[in-house]
């Protein structure tokens, strides 16, 4: 099967089974508009494929993604309608993985944080590395949690405790994302690929017609939890762009990594 997505998103095949990867791996897998596009798309591309049973997917790397480009963030202050796109491909994205037929085993290798974290959650089983952790940091950046956190979090976790973890973007270690119900099981580093892809294995060998109409079955309650909320979380966020605060955090964090930047060219 012909890849359209790489180099940003890789796609293996093992038998019945796909391993996608985000491959942006010098930048931690942050999501450009490249990589965003291409995980809007991979969806259908690899639901289109009758050969395919059962999806991995996980972060080149030491991450699995470490959410959105903040060089990226400045972009769209000023180019409104690339925001709009932005925010209009979020919401695709989350439906595209909601209503995806086949069942995804999500692979943490590392830090899963904002949109990486929330296409973690989105999966149908997460498996996380005993390194790795989860964050949704949107509000700690001056942004409405909007495209993952605010819609299904309460479902997964318990309302307080959603409250609790977007309203301060901490972070949410491995073993913790297990025990609120935002990940299924911690692995040792070294075994997460192989258990991974085995459980994948497992799924893809199983009647593909009841596992499929039970995914979606299950997901129908993702899908009452998502509606209405994703439109005005998304619309608050488009908002937030524009905020004094967001873009001030953004400045600050540029400044300090190009200030880290020199000091290492300079040693």
């Amino acid at each position: 099967m012909s890849n359209p997505f790489a180099p940003e998103l890789l796609i293996e095949d093992r038998g019945a089974v796909r391993i996608v990867t985000l491959n942006r791996p010098e930048a931690l897998n942050a999501t450009n508009e490249a990589l965003h596009d291409a995980l809007i798309a991979v969806w259908r591309h690899l639901a289109d494929d009758p050969a395919v049973r059962a999806v991995v997917l996980t972060g080149a790397g030491r991450a699995f993604s470490a959410g959105g480009d903040m060089e990226h963030f400045v972009e769209v202050w000023a180019d409104r309608a690339l925001r709009r796109k932005e925010i209009d491909g979020a919401r695709r994205l989350l439906t595209e993985m909601i209503d995806f037929p086949l069942p995804v085993v999500a692979a943490v290798n590392g830090a899963a944080v904002g949109l990486g974290c929330n296409l973690a959650v989105c999966s149908d089983i997460v498996l996380m590395a005993e390194s790795a952790f989860i964050a949704d940091p949107h509000v700690g950046v001056g942004l409405t949690a909007a495209d993952g956190g605010a819609p299904t979090w309460p479902l997964l976790m318990g309302m307080l405790r959603a409250k609790e973890y977007l309203l301060t973007s901490e972070r949410i270690p491995a073993d913790q994302a297990v025990a609120l119900g935002l990940a299924n099981r911690v692995v040792p580093d070294g075994e997460l690929m192989d258990q991974a892809i085995a459980l994948a294995e497992k799924l893809a060998k199983q009647p593909p017609q009841a596992v499929q109409s039970t995914k979606r079955a299950l997901n129908m309650h993702l899908k009452r939890a998502v509606a209405g909320v994703l439109e005005y979380a998304l619309g608050e966020e488009f908002a937030s762009f524009d905020t004094p605060e967001h873009q001030e955090i953004v400045r600050r964090f540029l400044a300090r990594s190009k200030a880290r930047e020199a000091e290492r060219s300079s040693s």
